[in-house]
């Protein structure tokens, strides 16, 4: 019997509920306790529950700024031991971020020893550093005493803590808050203490003014860090909504390191940004060649500030590389700005005229108790000097009163009969020494008494009056601002927009060269001077005795260079990521500008586009023939490392890739000195990777050597390696279908030698052309004779000692400019 009734009281004890309700209660619960109790900052002191205990529990052990440090420990234990029952690491983590010059843009902790640094280097353990309060904490704690917050039970009920500082310092607004919750976050950025308080000054003399009006003080956030913010989109719309992101740069400026050579130095990095795992990833992505012409990296910062040295390379563009460095590295961050903070234990958003409002409205709270504190206290005194005076008023009588009385309780009891006052007034004068009845002291209390008549006055004047209390907060923050008010570290551009690479790069024609053994370099068009027909010509590229020219182009520096490889793969290049080098110079690899390249494989073409249009397509044509068209649009979204752009069998490779139209015509012609014509409709059009179809009809032993995308009223000119060239009519060539044998396009005997390239020209075209040993001749095509189609055609560039032509390239002429060579002059190499 007495089990059944144990078993029945036991089920009393359980209270049946559904696990989702308690799930959902618990969890509100624990979400509140962490949004309330421990992430969120306070909007009226701007602290979280943290370091408001730290910051009394130092004050309460008298450690502020003019006495001498702690350790570290002793403090930490204290707030453990009475405020803050939780792991003792996590408290000293927060006293140091408090200490830290840049973490805080006004540090409430004065730290002694190693609290850590830019790099992320931990601090010291808590045994070996030293802490007190800072200078501007006693403005954060001033008047704690007064009645001025209200105090609550710490977690044991066995003392009191404030449930909030007095905060004289507009602390949420100068120093920030950042803070995790459970299905929210705080990141709001730290300010410059002079702009706030003439801001706040401001609001007071104009209620109205909004958040436009605030921004003409308060011009952004001011990082301890220093960097630039860069743009004010960001800015305004943090201020206006709560909510937004704005850029920070680090501070760069350029040295010149001689040798031609120049660096980047940083001198700030935006704020929260690892100096060590800055540079750590700069230097891996210089190792994976994400960022370029950067050829050593080292800092060289101390005591006295952060230097932080880039070497370039000396064919380096400064800007292009400092920008790419902003975009691909945290020396540019985004910064999320969500000003959340907790409104009487509400999280609320807040812009910045309410955080304003705010504070004034807390301050305003402050100063009333602050003044009814001290009108209280006034009263109290006032009172008993008011009794000490009647006392001297009738002194004879007071005295002899007192010596009559047998005891104190007697003599307490007559006084107040006597001079009409109460017990608290008869025991101040009981408690009177004689020092106090001579004619000084007498007069001292009589001129206290009308101190404390004008004081009790004034007081109740500030209580009664709203004006005035709003004054004092005036004045309390004209004195913050004097004492602890410094200049902005931050740069605010205001004008500052988006920067793309290509705006910091003049645009000008260049001559891209590349060699035999794939190098590669750009040069100004403007190097090469104009020459007669049948010059020597001048060096455009010095190669190896085992290399030569093979691939020359004219480009703008902002084209868009699609290099096609004579594997059929396809790489995306701007026109200026070419490294630029002297006439003489053989260029850099080709290998560090387009990766991958395969054994043997080199560039055959390079098609310059400034858009990728629908309409327009890429021809394709092979060594053995064959011939692919595939839309231009296709190809605008190259990966890095390159896309197969044709197939081929093996054995065969590209020869040449051209852009072409509607109604344009296609010319393919053969070492040999055939080439057919046909039009280009009748090449469907393919994906990208595909093979193609038949384009000519090859006879043994001959190849595709050129393709020329053409219309019937053009000229074609056609050039051979021994130096012979001719210009004839597309119209002489006789269409025919696509695959077809062809006609020939010039003779190919012993003179003449095998066919290099065949061209359409215009008239007024300038025309390059370039030899095995690495020569280079300039001519307008205007000087070369036009011949039928079978001619042998006339000598264009002198060749000796076995050269040969490897290279032909017609550029458009925009007139010889300054210092044109005379006709017939000739240059030696």
């Amino acid at each position: 019997m007495c089990d059944i009734m144990e078993e029945q009281q036991e089920r009393k004890k359980i209270i049946p509920q559904s696990i989702e309700k308690e799930m959902k209660r618990s969890y509100i619960d624990y979400s509140m306790s962490v949004i309330v109790g421990r992430a969120l900052p306070d909007i009226r002191d701007g602290l979280k529950p943290v370091h408001r205990k730290i910051l009394y529990a130092m004050s309460e052990l008298g450690l502020p700024y003019n006495r001498p440090h702690k350790k570290s420990a002793r403090v930490v234990g204290e707030v453990l031991g009475k405020y803050h029952p939780h792991g003792d690491s996590a408290a000293y983590e927060s006293m140091v971020r408090m200490a830290q010059t840049f973490s805080l843009r006004y540090p409430l902790v004065d730290g002694q020893g190693n609290f850590g640094s830019v790099d992320g280097d931990s601090p010291a353990a808590m045994r070996y550093t030293e802490a007190r309060l800072s200078k501007i904490s006693s403005d954060m704690l001033a008047d704690i005493d007064k009645n001025t917050v209200d105090f609550v039970d710490n977690f044991d009920g066995s003392l009191k803590e404030p449930s909030v500082l007095p905060a004289k310092i507009p602390n949420l607004l100068v120093n920030g808050s950042d803070g995790i919750a459970v299905g929210m976050a705080t990141k709001m950025p730290p300010h410059n203490l002079t702009e706030v308080c003439d801001a706040i000054i401001h609001a007071i003399d104009n209620p109205e003014a909004d958040v436009f009006e605030l921004m003409r003080f308060i011009k952004g956030p001011d990082f301890p860090t220093g960097g630039t913010v860069y743009g004010l989109n960001g800015i305004i719309s943090a201020y206006a909504t709560g909510r937004g992101k704005i850029k920070v740069r680090a501070n760069t400026h350029f040295e010149e390191i001689g040798n031609g050579k120049s660096s980047i130095i940083i001198d700030e990095l935006p704020y929260q940004v690892n100096k060590a795992a800055l540079l750590e990833a700069i230097a891996e992505q210089v190792k994976d060649k994400v960022l370029e012409d950067i050829t050593d990296l080292r800092d060289e910062s101390d005591r006295d500030g952060m230097r932080v040295v880039i070497e370039l390379h000396k064919d380096a563009i400064d800007n292009v590389v400092l920008e790419n460095l902003f975009k691909k590295t945290q020396m540019q961050i985004t910064y999320g700005i969500i000003n959340l903070a907790l409104v009487n234990n509400k999280p609320t958003v807040l812009t910045l005229k309410e955080m304003i409002d705010n504070y004034i409205s807390f301050r305003t709270e402050i100063v009333v108790r602050r003044t009814q504190f001290d009108l209280e206290e006034a009263e109290k005194r006032y009172h008993i000097l008011e009794g000490l005076m009647k006392a001297l008023g009738m002194l004879d009588e007071t005295i002899a009163l007192i010596r009559a009385s047998k005891d104190a309780a007697e003599a307490n009891t007559g006084l107040q009969g006597l001079l009409k006052i109460d017990e608290e007034q008869a025991k101040e004068i009981l408690a009177l020494r004689l020092q106090k009845l001579t004619g000084l002291e007498i007069d001292s209390l009589r001129e206290e008494t009308n101190q404390k008549i004008m004081l009790m006055k004034d007081l109740r004047d500030i209580l009664g009056d709203h004006s005035r209390v709003l004054s004092i907060i005036k004045d309390e923050l004209k004195k913050m601002k004097d004492d602890y008010g410094d200049e902005r570290k931050t740069i605010i551009n205001e004008n500052a927009l988006d920067v793309d690479e290509e705006d910091l790069i003049p645009m000008e024609d260049v001559v891209i060269t590349i060699s035999a053994d794939n190098y590669i370099k750009r040069i100004p068009l403007n190097t090469y001077r104009q020459q007669a027909r049948g010059g020597v010509g001048l060096i455009g590229m010095q190669t190896k005795e085992e290399d030569y020219v093979s691939s020359m182009f004219v480009a703008s520096s902002h084209d868009y260079l699609m290099f096609i490889t004579n594997h059929g793969r396809l790489h995306w290049l701007k026109g200026y990521r070419v490294p630029e080098g002297s006439r003489q110079s053989k260029g850099k690899p080709i290998i560090n500008m387009i990766s991958d390249l395969e054994e043997g494989e080199m560039v055959v073409s390079t098609i310059c586009v400034h858009e990728f249009p629908e309409n327009e397509y890429l021809a394709f044509c092979t060594k053995n023939g064959l011939l692919k068209k595939t839309s231009l649009s296709a190809y605008k979204n190259v990966r890095a490392r390159g896309i197969k752009a044709i197939k081929f069998d093996e054995g065969d490779e590209l020869i040449e890739t051209s852009i072409t139209e509607e109604n344009d015509q296609i010319i393919i012609a053969t070492k040999n000195g055939q080439a057919v014509r046909f039009n280009e409709s009748d090449v469907r059009s393919t994906g990208r990777d595909t093979m193609g179809v038949k384009g000519v009809t090859l006879n043994e032993g001959d190849a595709v050597i050129s393709m020329a995308v053409v219309r019937p009223e053009d000229k074609l000119l056609t050039v051979t390696e021994n130096g012979y060239g001719k210009i004839s009519d597309v119209a002489d060539y006789r269409q025919t279908n696509r695959g077809a044998k062809g006609v020939i396009t010039i003779k190919t005997d012993e003179r003449n030698g095998k066919v290099v390239s065949v061209r359409k020209v215009s008239a007024g075209d300038q025309l390059m052309v370039t030899s095995m040993s690495g020569k280079m001749i300039r001519m307008s095509v205007d000087e070369i004779r036009e011949t039928g189609r079978n001619a042998k055609g006339v000598r264009i560039m002198d060749m000796r000692d076995g050269d040969k032509v490897t290279a032909v390239q017609p550029i458009i002429s925009e007139g010889e400019g300054e210092g044109a060579e005379e006709k017939n002059e000739t240059t030696a190499p």
